[in-house]
């Protein structure tokens, strides 16, 4: 059982969401509220969070998975690059099995995202910025970066090692490789860098 917080300062927003969620016999809605900050940390492993307007900037240190609802390009811009961990990216049409598996899959640490949202995000992101490869201390080696690639694509360590015919152990130093490379410390970190250095291809 998967237990959730649903975030939105609309009212009727969070009640059908919170509706939706509750239909699930794997997903248990916790609690509700109208902002993040208000969230108790000790009672919920995903964030369903749904702002109804642009999200300013965001400083939140929490270890919770967190999946956004909007079809705003730049408030996925800004929670991306806020402290906030994002396993996440939804548009507000979502249907009830889909939100249903992305907050299963949060729940797993796997980074889901809707193409058509991530796609905007990518392309604001490089109208923005110049970042690429170089600007790493170090390269990744191809190895590295097809566990990168996998892994933005949702698939767990079991299911890395599998697709490219090694061990988990493998995959995890592999893992550890990119997360010192990349300058991250967790997945969503470095699916984030992999996205914004154009390492990765959604």
């Amino acid at each position: 059982m998967v237990r959730v917080t649903v975030v939105s300062p609309n009212h009727a927003l969070r009640v059908g969401l919170r509706e939706m969620l509750n239909r699930r016999p794997s997903v248990q809605v916790m609690a509700e509220a109208a902002r993040l900050g208000d969230v108790n940390e000790k009672e919920t492993e995903v964030i369903v969070y749904a702002p109804v307007s642009s999200v300013r900037a965001l400083d939140l240190k929490m270890d919770i998975a967190l999946l956004l609802i909007t079809d705003d390009v730049e408030s996925v811009r800004v929670v991306l690059n806020s402290n906030v961990g994002v396993w996440g990216v939804l548009p507000s049409d979502v249907s009830e099995d889909e939100l249903a598996v992305a907050v299963l899959a949060a729940a797993e640490g796997l980074w889901v995202g809707a193409p058509a949202m991530v796609e905007g995000w990518m392309r604001l992101r490089k109208r923005g910025a110049s970042l690429d490869e170089d600007s790493l201390p170090e390269p990744l080696t191809s190895r590295e970066k097809e566990v990168l690639q996998h892994m933005a694509e949702g698939l767990a360590n079991k299911q890395i090692a599998l697709a490219l015919g090694i061990s988990e152990h493998t995959v995890k130093f592999h893992l550890s490789a990119l997360y010192a490379k990349l300058g991250a410390g967790s997945r969503t970190e470095a699916v984030k860098r992999g996205i914004e250095l154009g390492l990765i291809s959604l």
